[in-house]
């Protein structure tokens, strides 16, 4: 297999990962004088503000994810190619996928995070995490699933074990998937199960933290555990799991909880580069950069976003930038701006990050939201974040969807989407899975000799 690029004379610019920052920089090197790929292991940009909204059968999984072929139809000189990225080659300036080597005249690197569970192998074997649109699936299915099962199981301890639901992780994504499940009990239970008590369902939100949304003030935290706990959501902050084993979830302090829904939303670490040396990384394996996104040390290699942390280039955010869509977009479009002053021989302009505020919602009604020196809760934060969440998706269609969906469970009371589908992959598909998971893991480089690198450096543009 090959990349199957055309031999141009334009700069050819390698993007990792289609998410805010990758995309944003696509899109801003439109028109450009520069040959553009686009590298990302699915064939769709997901919108992952939204995803706890269909592991709560909120949305459908086309609601907030667009095709990048559909994105970049009438864009010349770009080209998609869906892959994983392996390893990179700097001194030859090549990086090798799962479907082979491309040369490059600059890598940006914007693959984003991953599910950091911290080291605890059998916590990562056992939880459920809900990083992307395929976990969020996984997570849906599971709790609709167990839903089923409580019905028909035949002893109480079981039935307590498939109805309790226990998040770990009192950040944005934890608070927002206690918000919905609650609402779930509240409102779906009732009415889809009327032989199935909701009060036997209990949804616990563990933090190891003193308080939930470390990243906002301790005024919206407040705001937050209030409404959590007014919903019927068990809060325990100060608490630490330690492991999961025999249906239970293990805390430090020797306490444990039944369930078999344990969901990881507990930290993020950034994707990792097979080859990258530890000298280039930072905290959470984030890769260090410079104040112009520079990687250190690597002629011609950026990298933006979540995966990038820029620990001294911006004075306002000494130790980095935290991990935020805002980050990667701005990040994106003063790169776009960069390259091409690169390419003019003008001076680059460093990043300086302009906060835009952030928030977090629970649920109906109820939300929180800092701008600056202002915050707010209750309603308007809720309908700023409805309004600011629309507006960042993909596609008119995708958009009407999601505010229809979101109009109908405002009115009803109900969502729409309570089923569960299992995808089953064509043996086609799993055999190529299986044959590519044995090649392209970077080795073949080093290992073929200097005559096959040479090789490839003259050709990969043909490729």
């Amino acid at each position: 297999m090959s990349f199957n690029l055309p031999k141009t004379n334009k700069k050819r610019v390698v993007i990792v990962g289609g998410g805010f920052g990758g995309l944003k920089l696509a899109n801003k090197l439109s028109g450009s004088d520069f040959q553009v790929v686009l590298v990302d292991s699915n064939n769709y940009h997901q919108f992952p503000p939204l995803i706890y909204q269909i592991a709560s059968a909120g949305i459908e999984p086309s609601s907030i994810s667009f095709p990048f072929r559909k994105i970049f139809q009438k864009r010349k000189n770009f080209f998609f190619r869906m892959a994983q990225v392996r390893s990179i080659f700097p001194e030859h300036k090549i990086i090798q996928t799962s479907i082979g080597k491309v040369s490059y005249d600059y890598l940006v690197l914007a693959a984003g995070t991953t599910t950091n569970f911290f080291g605890n192998r059998h916590v990562e074997e056992e939880a459920m995490p809900m990083k992307n649109v395929s976990e969020a699936m996984g997570l849906r299915n599971a709790l609709l699933d167990n839903f089923e099962r409580a019905l028909t199981c035949a002893g109480e301890q079981e039935r307590q074990e498939l109805l309790n639901v226990v998040i770990v992780g009192g950040g944005a994504t934890g608070v927002e998937i206690a918000g919905a499940l609650s609402e779930m009990k509240n409102f779906v239970l009732p009415k889809d199960y009327p032989d199935l008590p909701s009060s036997l369902m209990h949804i616990y939100l563990i933090e190891a933290g003193p308080r939930l949304l470390a990243a906002m003030s301790e005024e919206s935290s407040a705001h937050v555990e209030k409404y959590l706990r007014g919903m019927g959501v068990n809060v325990l902050l100060n608490k630490m799991v330690t492991d999961y084993k025999d249906h239970r979830v293990m805390l430090k302090d020797g306490s444990s909880i039944a369930t078999r829904t344990f969901i990881w939303v507990s930290g993020v670490a950034a994707q990792p580069v097979g080859n990258l040396g530890k000298e280039h990384l930072g905290r959470g394996r984030r890769i260090k950069v410079d104040a112009f996104n520079r990687v250190e040390g690597l002629d011609g290699v950026f990298c933006i976003g979540d995966q990038c942390i820029m620990e001294e280039g911006d004075p306002a955010w000494a130790g980095g930038h935290p991990q935020l869509a805002q980050v990667a977009i701005q990040q994106g479009t003063l790169l776009a701006k960069n390259l091409k002053c690169m390419e003019k021989g003008k001076e680059m302009k460093p990043f300086r990050y302009r906060n835009l505020g952030t928030m977090a919602t629970v649920g109906r009604n109820r939300a929180v939201a800092e701008f600056k020196k202002v915050k707010m809760a209750g309603f308007l934060a809720w309908f700023m974040w409805l309004v600011v969440h629309l507006r960042s998706i993909l596609g008119v269609r995708n958009k009407m969807i999601v505010l229809f969906n979101w109009m109908w469970n405002y009115f009803s009371y109900s969502q729409s989407l309570r089923m569960i589908i299992y995808a089953k992959k064509a043996k086609e598909v799993i055999e190529r899975e299986q044959r590519l998971a044995s090649r392209h893991w970077g080795t073949d480089l080093m290992s073929e000799g200097s005559e096959e690198v040479k090789k490839t450096d003259n050709t990969s543009k043909e490729e």
